[in-house]
């Protein structure tokens, strides 16, 4: 797909063909407008050994010459309702947002501008979930698909917590706008100090990630998600991703893990990726015997310490759909969103994404409905 007037080609490839340029697609992360691990060799890799992706998953590339530009896994799929097919970004529980890794810089316009006719020639309207919408970058890649004559309307969205650091841990605290937010922290901590010996343990990427995520897996196994079959522990295809998205190691997505431990025994975990200055905290897991003494919170409430004290990061995003915990903990917030794109001579995006709503409500009446009958 050849794009006139600038010097960049968008194609479609797939995954195991793109995964022959480990070098190109490492920088394209390294230099990417919008830090996320999401479409990043660690994490697409891992999901195609462990049986979350095909190898023959279909990638949009931009390139310029030898390099790359932009990539865009994605599907196609029933559109909303069941109606036509519609094209999809690739998704999966692990990934926290759908945008396309596009290179920042001078090389971001181009890169969208072939990116949104990569995207008119397939022919399709797109169903976009997880689109963060809020920074620059993010409102950059519907911006262009207007430029290219697309109709977009959204669907949903929500609000996700994320906290920006500051110049120390105390000008955090000071400018904290829920200063009982803190207090209680402060007062669960001594608590928990008073339960016994408190420790706090924070591995980067040269340390012994391995043994942290064992102890991960087998917290979260002993809660609810354990109970209910969803931990990670509980399938072996889900326990070696954990394992491969967490490696040690360098590259431009690094993995990190925090732990509590009381008297020596982990009580809360946390499992991250970061990514261009950003630390995305993909999974957490707490002992729930201990709930009463909240160690979730309160680690969360370290890695905040650690984020000012340390710098392992310029962000903290919490990767979560809604997350009560967090909304008072982290003081900034990115708006995600759910859109319908749909190209030149296609059918207008309003009327999909209303059958898009009418879909969700759909499910969330039969949802609602089950729970009633399972309380009777």
């Amino acid at each position: 797909m050849s794009v006139p007037d600038i010097d960049a080609t968008c194609a479609v490839t797939d995954l195991a063909r793109l995964s022959l340029e480990p070098a190109a697609w490492d920088a394209l992360v390294a230099r990417a407008d919008r830090p996320s691990p999401d479409y990043s060799r660690r994490v697409l890799e891992a999901h195609r050994d462990h049986g979350l992706a095909p190898a023959d998953l279909p990638c949009l590339t931009v390139r310029r010459g030898p390099d790359l530009l932009a990539v865009l896994p994605f599907r196609i799929a029933r559109g909303p309702l069941g109606i036509g097919r519609v094209a999809r970004p690739f998704a999966s529980p692990y990934l926290t947002v759908t945008a396309p890794l596009v290179a920042g810089g001078p090389e971001t316009g181009p890169a969208l501008a072939a990116l949104a006719a990569g995207l008119r020639t397939l022919g399709r309207p797109w169903w976009w979930p997880l689109l963060p919408v809020d920074d620059p970058a993010g409102s950059a890649f519907p911006a262009a698909l207007a430029r290219d004559g697309w109709s977009l309307a959204e669907v949903a969205g929500f609000a996700r917590p994320v906290l920006d650091r500051r110049p120390s841990h105390d000008a955090f605290l000071g400018q904290h706008p829920h200063k009982g937010r803190i207090k209680d922290l402060r007062r669960r901590r001594r608590r928990l100090d008073e339960a016994g010996r408190v420790a706090i343990e924070a591995v980067g990427p040269d340390g012994d990630l391995a043994r942290a995520v064992e102890d991960f897996l087998a917290l979260e196994r002993r809660g609810w998600k354990g109970r209910a079959g969803t931990a990670l522990a509980c399938r072996p295809g889900t326990a070696a991703l954990a394992r491969a998205l967490f490696h040690p190691g360098d590259g431009p997505v690094t993995a990190r893990a925090d732990l509590l431990r009381l008297d020596g025994r982990v009580v809360a975990a946390s499992l991250a990726l970061v990514c261009g200055g950003t630390a995305t905290l993909l999974k957490t897991a707490y002992d729930e015997e201990l709930r009463a003494l909240a160690p979730g919170v309160l680690l969360e409430a370290e890695i905040v310490r650690a984020l000012h004290e340390t710098r392992f990061a310029d962000r903290l995003d919490s990767a979560t759909l809604a997350s009560a915990v967090l909304d008072d903990l982290y003081p900034e917030r990115t708006r995600i969103a759910e859109i319908m794109v749909s190209p030149p001579g296609g059918p207008p995006a309003d009327r999909l994404a209303g059958r898009a709503r009418r879909q969700h409500a759909g499910k969330d009446w039969l949802k609602a409905r089950l729970a009633r009958l399972r309380r009777r």
